[in-house]
């Protein structure tokens, strides 16, 4: 298939079917995941959609885009959008230390949980351990879709914006790994010494782990296993929660009611990428809405190409009098090779991945700091126009 046969991709379509609930916003890092989400956020709410946007970014300017003097765990009203249609936008940016003690207040008794929120490799665990921010994005999700579900909450539409990840999709695989860190073989050697109790250990055990254990108090300390044993005893009963929840989770994204949208450069790299997410959403059999490449450079003159434009600049400066035109047809010859050089990226992935619907966003001249610039990148992703 051609590259001019491919299937356009036709966001507005997506926002105006009712049926669909949740829109996730993946990629890999840098390439205006956060931006996309926000603008596809609030031109559905001006379309009539009441949308609860998820951003993971937190840098500040996007909280200034949305009107808002910061964002944080809970979601956040957004003023001055148009709600002649009826929609509404809140925006939130997620916490994850904050989620985490949520889960845990929410699944333990109040003494239970302070033990847990005050042991120290919780702290550690929650804060730092890979894995961990996407775990609570998806735990974020349910828990919106759940308010959603109860009718605690009468929003529509969730947008999502997912972890920058060096590896394609690492948030659909972190509740994996996160719970089989803490149910794993690992963990059971580190608090084999407080489940079975002083020498029963060995009886139950073996001498195999207990002298695994000693080994690993001189290495990690015994302050460290005595914080791990606390811990993995104050949560037992969760863990199977844990692994119940992020199983629901992964159903819902499966789930016909959600869309991915791949968002992507016009780079070699970043279009590697995009890729990789394809294949991994074919595989595991997520719906794709399709692959939307932002920051696409386009020339204002196309009638010039970079080669007409660089033999008129070499004239120009022969002539020594036009030193400005000259150095202004410089700039559209870069801005032209740049252009050819997106253009030659895109029909490459275009013709590779026939049948994935694929939209651009031309580069934005300036940063966007408010709504109408979230606007302005929202009528560009549409796919209308």
């Amino acid at each position: 298939m051609a590259a001019r046969d491919q299937a356009r991709l036709d966001l507005d379509a997506v926002l105006a079917d009712e049926e669909r609930r949740i829109i996730v916003c993946c990629g890999s890092g840098g390439v205006g995941k956060t931006t996309t989400a926000a603008a596809l956020a609030l031109r559905a709410a001006e379309q009539g959609r009441r949308v609860v946007v998820l951003t993971i970014d937190p840098a500040r300017r996007l909280a200034q885009s949305l009107g808002l003097e910061e964002l944080d765990n809970t979601p956040r009203p957004v003023e001055g959008l148009d709600t002649s249609a009826g929609g509404s936008l809140d925006a939130m940016m997620l916490d994850m230390k904050r989620t985490f003690d949520e889960v845990v207040e929410a699944h333990a008794t109040p003494d239970k949980a302070a033990q847990i929120l005050d042991n120290p490799f919780y702290i550690a665990v929650s804060s730092s351990f890979a894995g961990t921010q996407e775990y609570m994005a998806m735990e974020k999700l349910g828990q919106l879709r759940g308010q959603i579900a109860d009718g605690s909450r009468d929003w529509d539409l969730i947008v999502v914006d997912t972890p920058p990840s060096r590896s394609a999709l690492d948030f659909l695989d972190a509740p994996q790994r996160l719970g089989s860190f803490l149910d794993g073989r690992f963990i059971r050697i580190l608090t084999a010494p407080a489940k079975a109790g002083g020498r029963a250990s060995l009886k139950v055990f073996g001498a195999g782990v207990s002298l695994a254990s000693g080994i690993m108090t001189k290495l990690l300390g015994g302050d460290f296993l005595r914080d791990v044993q606390t811990f993995v005893a104050a949560t037992d009963t969760m863990f199977g929660g844990f692994r119940q929840r992020a199983d629901e989770t992964y159903a819902l994204l499966a789930d016909d009611e959600t869309a991915f949208l791949v968002v992507a450069a016009p780079e070699r790299d970043a279009m590697r990428e995009a890729g990789y997410f394809i294949e991994r959403l074919s595989s595991d059999r997520m719906p794709l809405a399709g692959v939307l490449v932002n920051r696409v450079r386009l020339t204002a003159a196309k009638q010039l190409s970079a080669g007409r434009a660089e033999e008129a600049a070499a004239q120009l400066e022969a002539l020594g009098d036009h030193d400005l035109a000259a150095a202004l047809l410089r700039v559209h010859v870069e801005v032209a090779e740049t252009a050819a050089r997106h253009r030659g990226v895109i029909t490459r992935f275009a013709t590779s991945h026939p049948g994935v619907p694929l939209g651009t966003v031309p580069a934005h001249p300036v940063d966007i700091h408010d709504l109408e610039g979230l606007r302005e990148i929202g009528e560009a992703i549409g796919g209308r126009s």
